[in-house]
């Protein structure tokens, strides 16, 4: 259970520095929301840098399949059905936001060596909605998936209850965001808001998690697990 401890950790850990690379350091610094002639030239002026966030991406998404498996090896002796559900939602986020990635990959062939034009700036604005519409569907999955991971660690007697709590509110973000995105037109005049009611309490929520998931995996003491 130690080295399950150690793997889930490291790929949290790993989801992290990927993660809020590709998406804050790359994504977000090249998209200008609303503008697609703007997005479009800064993907071909600095290509290179949207390639490294597709990486990134990527290697989020393999580490997140890591823990499809590492989290269920963690949990089944609390409930092996509700492990099951858990990792079925992380799994349909995972699948979400590969097809997404896919949007993404192809917004950067097509923005290889390429000149802007208004039928390119088009395809590219059609693609990045694509992109962040399978992306914010796959994260209320994902909202889901941290439900069902907090109500376990809340029913176990070897996770912190707090980080079942930690965890339920930072899925309780996740689904404001989605839900807004998905119903609000003028989702983009709140934006910032909406980041700082999901960034919040997933940093919070899921960084002390992986930071327990890594003492424990670290640690020389044995990993005790106590079964219902």
């Amino acid at each position: 259970m130690k080295q399950i401890a150690k793997i889930s950790g490291i790929a949290y850990l790993m989801i992290f520095i990927a993660g809020f690379y590709a998406n804050f350091a790359v994504l977000e610094s090249l998209i200008i929301s609303n503008n697609p002639s703007i997005t479009t030239t800064n993907f071909i002026n600095n290509h290179s840098e949207l390639g490294n966030g597709l990486l990134g991406f990527a290697l989020m998404l393999a580490f997140d399949v890591v823990l499809v498996w590492s989290l269920f090896g963690l949990t089944k002796s609390i409930s092996k059905n509700l492990s099951y559900l858990t990792s079925f939602f992380r799994l349909l986020h995972v699948l979400f936001f590969g097809v997404a990635l896919i949007k993404l990959l192809q917004v950067y062939q097509l923005t290889n060596r390429a000149t802007s034009s208004v039928g390119l700036q088009q395809k590219v604005e059609a693609l990045l909605i694509g992109f962040d519409t399978l992306w914010t569907v796959g994260l209320l999955f994902f909202g889901v998936h941290l439900i069902v991971l907090g109500y376990l660690a809340l029913k176990s007697t070897y996770i912190p209850k707090a980080l079942g709590v930690l965890l339920i509110l930072a899925a309780i973000g996740y689904g404001i965001d989605g839900v807004a995105k998905s119903l609000m037109s003028n989702y983009l005049d709140y934006k910032s808001t909406f980041e700082v009611i999901v960034i919040m309490p997933s940093v919070i929520g899921e960084f002390s998690f992986t930071l327990w998931l890594l003492i424990k995996g670290f640690k020389k003491k044995p990993f005790k697990i106590q079964t219902i």
